[in-house]
């Protein structure tokens, strides 16, 4: 595939996997006590990750989705406005951060992990860490509303990572990561009181609707 910088946008849906293709590194974070807004953030990627990319492509940074608005070949920038700001981590981001990236799911490609939309319902906090042998276990506190989305052995997104749910109480949840993914995603470098961005599972947001339409 070849770099490009200009051209027509993308055709892919703008959906996710939950699977982080690779880390980048924040290089900067512009306008963000603008008036005007205007909010710009730059991420460096490893070579080859913006093969192919258009401007106007979606990537999910930290599970939130986001447009291109400039191309470098191994750097991109895209733009944030309040609403952004208000519903995820991405304000809190400092020069030299590490966030997880996921290009949005080709028609043709994989999917390797559950439906993820790049909507961020909430930011969460990570609660407790604990080890068990080689597993790294994580307690997150949610929004009281979003708990009833939550479900043992169900899918939630964290920082855009597909995660299966181990246990579930009213406003919380708890994961397990192995050694492959602790390494691979940002969250395996976070700590108690860290921010998590998190996207519950679409489908029961669609039952529900339903459900209260027809009763």
């Amino acid at each position: 595939r070849r770099f490009r910088v200009a051209g027509r946008r993308s055709t892919s849906p703008n959906l996710f996997t939950g699977i982080v293709e690779e880390m980048g590194d924040v290089t900067s974070l512009t306008n963000l006590d603008a008036a005007d807004g205007k909010v710009d953030l730059r991420i460096a990627t490893p070579t080859g990750f913006l093969d192919g990319t258009v401007l106007g492509d979606s990537i999910a940074v930290n599970g939130t989705c986001l447009t291109v608005t400039a191309l470098e070949p191994a750097a991109f920038t895209v733009g944030m406005i309040p609403e952004t700001l208000r519903r995820t981590n991405l304000g809190e981001l400092v020069e030299g951060s590490r966030v997880n990236l996921e290009r949005s799911l080709r028609a043709d490609g994989r999917m390797g992990g559950h439906v993820v939309q790049g909507h961020v319902d909430c930011v969460g906090e990570i609660v407790e860490l604990r080890k068990e042998k080689d597993a790294l276990w994580f307690k997150v506190e949610i929004a009281d509303d979003l708990g009833k989305y939550v479900v043992e052995k169900g899918y939630v997104a964290v920082d855009g990572t597909s995660l299966t749910v181990c246990e579930v109480g009213n406003n919380w949840f708890t994961f397990s990561m192995i050694p492959y993914t602790q390494e691979h995603v940002v969250q395996g470098k976070k700590g108690v009181g860290d921010k998590v961005n998190i996207e519950v599972d679409i489908m029961g947001k669609y039952v529900e609707r339903i459900l209260s339409a027809t009763a």
